[in-house]
């Protein structure tokens, strides 16, 4: 189900749960600073009103191009090996490619996204100190990344498209 307003705090201490305590100093986080998310495609997963795994996505720059920066996605520890995380990340993509986005770029562990489809993106430039091999990207329409590279420049606009 799509993130809802009254989530958030549920879905900001999972994600302080998963991941370190210095998360928003990454630099994916200053490029969602002070941007909407896609809202359709932050997704929830509860089981008997249990917070069990979350999904986001924001609107960013690539070389001037509109593209999806996916991330965070979290599972509560004592539910992961489920599935979920997987799970969410095939639900959104469906429903990113059905809303006409084209592309989508994340920082993360190759071996982990290779298997939904991302491939290393070498001619795209994360805000620093991001390591160039955790540089995903997946297309959403056949051909979406050729000849899109450059930088990664936080989104114009308040909100989303």
């Amino acid at each position: 189900m799509e993130e809802a307003p009254e989530d958030i705090w549920e879905v900001e201490a999972l994600y302080d749960l998963c991941f370190a305590p210095g998360r928003t100093a990454l630099s994916s986080y200053r490029l969602r600073d002070g941007v909407a998310p896609v809202r359709a495609l932050c997704l929830i997963l509860r089981e008997d009103g249990v917070l069990a795994a979350v999904i986001r996505y924001w609107p960013v720059l690539v070389g001037g191009q509109s593209t999806l920066l996916l991330g965070p996605v979290a599972v509560h520890p004592t539910r992961q090996g489920e599935g979920l995380g997987g799970y969410l990340i095939y639900e959104s993509l469906d429903e990113a490619r059905r809303l006409g986005w084209a592309r989508v770029l994340l920082v993360g562990d190759a071996p982990y996204y290779s298997r939904f489809g991302f491939t290393k993106r070498a001619g795209v430039a994360m805000p620093p100190p991001t390591n160039p091999e955790r540089v995903l990207g997946y297309e959403l329409i056949p051909g979406a990344w050729e000849g899109v590279a450059g930088p990664v420049q936080k989104w114009p606009k308040a909100g989303a498209e």
